[in-house]
């Protein structure tokens, strides 16, 4: 009787091995769809290699699930039409994941467009990983099922970031300068929500929304910033309008303190380190100096490219990825997107939770400041000798922001 109980335990583990692992030594495929031409073309070609970069290191063994994934670039040029035809062209080639950052008015296409396929195509269900754009209304009004957002939103950035800045004495008058698409313009509705309601003494003495990827030359905006007598900048500018800005900025002189959601963004940080040392903070979800895992990934990744690995929700996004997978016990996208709500995950920067009722990723955040490399914070970002230091690190529910989302689920 003992023996057979024994016999029986062991062939159950086995079954469960099995089971657990029917996936394993799949093939999944990621589309990446983001700009790998025009002004953002040196963002997305960083962040392709991101992606497949870390699909390469966390494949096989290196995952619970035992799937080797592959990540392919698609070029959306940034535009929103563009990522229609690039979404159609993913699905005619068979991928069921696919993956879009940059823009939340090609994310908000995608999203719809991934939501109405797999309404019309029962059986061909594609799943969208959502690693950047940070629109609140992708995770609140315009919520989908198929969508899975792995970075932090612009409410919750800016849920930390006036945390920070209302201990700041020296913000007393801040000048908003952004992007006028969606992100930009929640970044300066955001922006005065929340230091309104922490800091009521605190003006805005200018704000402008510039067309966005069209400015070559910022230096109207710096004479105007000069001119209102701010003290401090809020931008949530990225990519080349960043990096114009900022040498608009070292043009004109003027170096104020300006807080950022992307200045560790490819081409920026140089435009930086030419201005030498200043007053820039980040607010993002990890930082420039991991040690662990990721300091040694991000090692290797400049090694191979000479280039910065900063898009830490690659790493985020295949670890979650695979652990759907292997709670799924398929990578057929249904049962996935079922297995990802809920899941919560090890990360760089302790635990990660996809939140169940809206799948926004629930995670840390952290206010780097831009500095010269020292023994505490070693990483040259863009081989500049500055990198970015973590000043403060807050717990997920510190940034953590509620949601209006009424998910539909599929029938």
């Amino acid at each position: 009787m003992h023996f057979a109980i024994k016999s029986l335990t062991a062939a159950s583990l086995i079954a469960c091995a099995l089971a657990a692992h029917a996936q394993k030594g799949e093939t999944v495929k990621i589309a990446f769809m983001d700009p790998l031409s025009g002004p953002f073309a040196n963002v997305g070609q960083n962040q392709l290699k991101s992606w497949q970069f870390a699909a390469e290191k966390l494949s096989g063994a290196k995952n619970p699930a035992g799937v080797t994934f592959q990540v392919v670039g698609f070029d959306n040029k940034g535009s929103p039409q563009e990522s229609l035809n690039t979404l159609k062209a993913a699905i005619d080639q068979g991928f069921r994941y696919v993956t879009q950052g940059n823009g939340s008015g090609a994310g908000l296409a995608i999203l719809d467009a991934v939501a109405k396929h797999n309404e019309r195509n029962p059986g061909k269900e594609v799943i969208y990983l959502n690693y950047a754009a940070v629109d609140p209304a992708m995770t609140n009004e315009k919520c989908d099922d198929w969508h899975f957002r792995l970075d932090a939103d612009t409410t919750m950035k800016m849920e930390a970031l006036t945390t920070f800045m209302k201990d700041q004495p020296k913000v007393k008058n801040v000048y908003l300068l952004n992007q006028n698409y969606s992100h930009g313009q929640q970044v300066a509705k955001y922006f005065k929500e929340g230091i309104s309601r922490k800091r009521p003494d605190v003006k805005i003495v200018g704000e402008d929304l510039h067309p966005i990827g069209q400015v070559k030359d910022f230096a109207p905006y710096v004479a105007k910033i000069k001119q209102s007598g701010a003290d401090t900048i809020v931008t949530g500018n990225w990519g080349a309008d960043l990096t114009l800005f900022v040498k608009a900025l070292n043009d004109a002189g003027l170096k104020l303190p300006m807080y950022t959601y992307y200045s560790g963004v490819t081409g920026t940080p140089t435009a930086l380190a030419a201005g030498g040392e200043g007053e820039v903070y980040v607010i993002a979800y990890g930082h420039a100096n991991h040690s662990g895992d990721l300091g040694k990934m991000a090692a290797e990744f400049k090694k191979k490219f000479n280039d910065d690995y900063y898009t830490y929700a690659t790493y985020n996004g295949i670890n979650l990825l695979s652990a759907a997978i292997a709670k799924a016990k398929s990578s057929n996208p249904v049962k996935v997107a079922a297995a990802m709500e809920g899941l919560s995950v090890k990360s760089f920067a302790g635990e990660v939770t996809m939140r169940k009722n809206d799948h926004q990723l629930q995670q840390s955040m952290f206010v780097t400041k831009w500095q010269k490399v020292d023994a505490k914070n070693p990483y040259s970002v863009e081989n500049t000798g500055f990198t970015f230091a973590p000043i403060k690190q807050m717990d997920p529910y510190v940034a953590s922001t509620p949601t209006s989302c009424q998910m539909k689920r599929p029938s």
